[in-house]
Parts: C-alpha cells; structure tokens; sequence
C-alpha cells in the first residue's frame, strides 16, 4: 500500500478542463423507492474517485447508468462538459467507459486473447496474433505482466481482474469503473489492484472505486463521494485528504456513512442488557463451527446467545450471513465444530429435528424459499408441518383443521388476504412476511433467526415485524438478527456481532459508542 506521502504527491492539484462525467441533480425511481436522489457528482481525469455507502445507499444504480443500463428519471449527464445520456453499453464504450465487476466476465474455458476478441461483428475474422501483441503492449503499458495466451480459468481472480483492465485499455477506456473489485481478492491481489489504480490515474484515466473498505478507500482515493439512502450526504475532496492523516479520513468517512447522532457524542436509546442474564446457561452456542457450503465459507465461529437475548449479525452483505442461518438452522452442513442447543448437540440433526426442539427460520427469501406461491395461504402456514396430526390423519388432509389453523393465524397476525385460499403469491411483501412471522412464531419456540427481516417492507409493515421480533425475545426465546440495516440492529439488539468474509471481526456490546465501532468493524477500518 502506498504511503501517506507518497498518496499526498500522487494526487492531482485539479486541472481546468471539463469532467469526463458529471451528474447534476441526477435521479432514478423504481416502484415505491428513490434509487439517487439529485445527485452532483463530478468525475475528472487524473483521479481514482470511490464511492462509498451501505448496501441500498443508490451505488449500484449510479453505476448502471454510468454504464448505458439504465437511464436517469431526471437531472442530466454530461460528458466532457457536454449533456449527452449514455444510452446503452456499447454507447458507454464508444465514450471511454468501461467497467470491471466483482465477479470476472471473462469466459474461463477460453484464452485472454480469446476472451479479447469476443463482441466482434460475425464478419470480422480475428487477429489472434495481432490481439495477443496489443495485449502484451497495452498490460506492459500498466506494469501488468500478462501471458495473451493462458487459459482464463487457470488464472487466480486478481489476475483476471488485471486482464480485463487491459481489455478496456485495449478499447480505448478513459473512464473505468471498478465495482467491488477487491471484495474476493486476497489482502495482496487488493493492494496490487490498488497499485494498479494509482498508476492508471496518473496515465490521466478517471477511476470510479466501490469499496466497502474504508482502508483501501482512504489508501487508493483521490476523492471520496459517500451516499446514503440514495442520497450523496458528504465526502472527502483531494485537498482534503490531503491534508488529513488516514485516520481523520477514516473517522470522518465512518460519521457520514453511518450516521452523526454517536459520532457527535449524543446519546442513543439502547435495549436493555439488564433483562439478559448471562450468568445462566446459554440457549445456543456455536463452538468453532466451520461450514464449507455457500459463496463464502464460514471459519471459526464462536458466540452464545442467552434466552431473552437479541443478537444481531451486522456486515456488508455477502459476508457469509446467510450461510450462517442456513448452518443453524440445518440446511448447509457443518464440516467442523459443533452448535449446541439447550446443552444438546444439534450440528448432526436434521431441518425437521432441530425444529421440533425450538429452532425456527425466516428466511429473507420470501418468495422463493419461505413459501410456495401458488399454493394457497393456508397451506403456507403450514408448510413445515406436511403430514402431520391434527392437520393430517392417515395421510389424508384435514380441511377444517387446516382452515381453522389459517383463520387463527389471519387474526392473530393481522394478515390482510382476501381469503385464506388465496395463492400466497398475490399478496403483498408485507403480508408474506405476516404468513411466515406466524408459521415460525407460532408455539413454542428456543430459538428465532430472522434474516433481514424488514428488507423491501414499507413503514408500517418493519413496525409490526420489529415488533414480533421483540415478542420473541420478551417470551424466553434467544434471537439472532441478521440485518444490513445498522439502525435497526442499534434499536433492537443487546450485542451486534460483525460479520467479514465469512468470520466474526468482532461482538459489541449496544452501547454508547457502538454505532461508530460497529461502523468502523464493517468497513475494514478496525482491522
């Protein structure tokens, strides 16, 4: 990683000349949400510019136009001081931009000269040799040291990330985009990356960093935009960090990503821990649990969660959140460790046996995963109970059970449907959620996880299911809360746990001063 120094005298003293992309007062709605929310931005050449923000703050949606995918509901582009939209991807290409996402879009089967040759019209026949040659000047020309002719597949991800930035160079790139580029690299692919930018910037290229990592954010950036809630609430210029020490950048990166109301010394409204008492055996442990299974492995988790106990999960997601619900709650298997239940070893149950001893999920994929949508309303409550007594006898269902069952349910949880054999699918997202907070709350239950609960929900609905999430943990039951919403965990947990590529990176306790930790935890400041 570069030195402060050495990060001061890299960066531009600003230049005259027009940006080569300027938002002003852009905007971009979807149903029922503001993607950005006037945005001013300004990208100029000579700089590396990161944009910054939680998962929903309108990142993505700014690079989607950038890149000819969507087009603005209102403001305007313009390119070289000059309105033009970006129509499409191939027009985003004849202007210079180019972008590299967090996944390769390389074709691993194939070479890098193969993969460089791809998007020729059908007529064009290939000069291998001649692309081989460009290749090798243009990743020279960077201080890449590439073969043209090795198989994509056989190279590590940040070799392939190298190699698709010399493929937009060898475009004719002037504006590169790199989305999540370092989120799968290891610690030293990342710095070379970084590296890598700085040197593209001073070749007078304009560089668009999303990064989650504060650390690489304040190391690589020349300007640093934050966004929050679709919303762009502040940054850092290049005189800026130039004069500030990392640490200063990184503080005030974290208030404005995360909110003033901590940072600026007030207090916040907590639950609680006094209603938690620790010294009484925990309902759930994990004890080194390691889960292979899913995009990011989990490796060496350890907590405990007491009876009456929120515990939230906090991250960037991606992080292996998911796959740690799904490891509790048994569908993802556990290849080492154990996770204990009421003093009893439950790693090696199944779904259906871990739910008989307490042990309910709901699941953030409501519609895929949590219910069937075109089966009827009453059966989804009852979907995890197929087969048995008193809902079915000999195999046979028992209609009015099952309907009785629906119609306690409908009441109990304010479930608005037009009828209980409503095909659960037409209802609204709210009223999915309503069906699975009563089939997994319903009973007895040890253990809740609930996995971004209130995402896509309106207001009303995230009150009523912050609720229920509070019910569960006041009726005994110990919760874990997985959320990528910081203020919710802040309302409801007693501990926050954060979650980094698929390990904790640290548990705090809700008090005064963990907005800012947790803060700095997610973002990689804290490491």
């Amino acid at each position: 990683m570069l030195d402060a120094q050495t990060r001061a005298t890299a960066r531009p003293s600003g230049t005259e000349a027009p940006p080569i992309v300027a938002f002003e007062g852009v905007t971009k709605r979807y149903p029922g949400i503001i993607a950005n929310d006037s945005i001013d931005m300004e990208f100029r050449a000579g700089e590396v510019h990161v944009l910054l923000g939680e998962n929903g703050a309108g990142k993505s949606t700014l690079v989607s136009m950038l890149s000819g995918l969507q087009q603005p509901d209102g403001g305007r582009i313009l390119i070289d001081g000059v309105e033009r939209p970006v129509g499409s991807p191939s027009e985003a290409l004849e202007i210079g931009i180019s972008t590299v996402f967090q996944h390769s879009m390389l074709v691993p089967s194939l070479t890098l000269v193969e993969n460089a040759t791809l998007g020729r019209a059908w007529w064009q026949r290939p000069d291998r040799a001649g692309t081989a040659q460009a290749m090798k000047a243009a990743a020279e020309r960077i201080g890449v040291n590439l073969d043209p002719m090795a198989v994509t597949g056989d190279l590590s991800l940040g070799e392939r990330q190298q190699a698709e930035i010399t493929r937009a160079l060898m475009r004719g790139a002037r504006f590169l985009i790199l989305d999540e580029a370092t989120a799968m690299l290891t610690p030293n692919d990342a710095a070379r990356l970084g590296e890598l930018m700085r040197r593209l910037a001073a070749e007078g290229m304009a560089v668009v960093f999303i990064t989650h990592k504060l650390n690489e954010a304040v190391a690589y950036g020349d300007r640093i935009s934050v966004l929050r809630l679709g919303k762009k609430v502040g940054g850092l210029t290049p005189d800026a960090l130039k004069t500030l020490d990392p640490q200063e950048a990184t503080n005030e990166v974290v208030r404005l990503m995360f909110g003033t109301r901590d940072a600026a010394g007030a207090e916040e409204e907590h639950p609680d821990s006094t209603t938690v008492d620790r010294a009484a055996k925990p309902t759930l442990e994990l004890l080194a649990v390691y889960a292979e299974a899913g995009r990011v492995p989990l490796q060496n988790l350890e907590f405990k969660v007491w009876p009456g106990e929120i515990f939230g999960i906090a991250g960037i997601d991606g992080n292996g959140q998911k796959q740690l619900a799904e490891t509790i709650s048994g569908q993802a298997p556990v290849s080492d460790g154990r996770i204990v239940l009421d003093g009893a070893y439950i790693d090696r149950m199944t779904i259906g046996q871990r739910r008989e001893k307490g042990l309910r999920y709901v699941t953030d994929d409501r519609l895929g995963e949590g219910t069937v949508g075109t089966f009827p309303m009453s059966i989804n409550l009852l979907l995890k109970e197929i087969g048995q007594a008193p809902y079915w006898r000999g195999g046979l269902e028992q209609p009015e059970a099952i309907r009785e069952n629906a119609r306690r349910k409908v009441t109990d949880f304010d479930i608005r449907t037009p009828s209980i054999d409503t095909p659960v699918g037409k209802l609204s997202g709210g009223n999915i959620q309503k069906v699975l907070l009563a089939r997994e709350l319903a009973g007895s239950s040890r253990v809740v996880i609930f996995e971004k609960p209130t995402y896509g929900l309106d207001l009303a609905n995230i009150a009523a299911t912050q609720m229920r999430i509070r019910e569960a943990a006041k009726s005994g039951a110990a919760v874990i809360l997985i959320s990528t919403e910081l203020d919710e965990l802040l309302a409801l947990s007693h501990r926050i746990a954060v979650m980094d590529q698929g390990r904790i990176a640290g548990i705090v306790e809700n008090e005064d001063g963990a907005r800012h930790t947790i803060g700095a935890l997610m973002s990689g400041a804290a490491k």
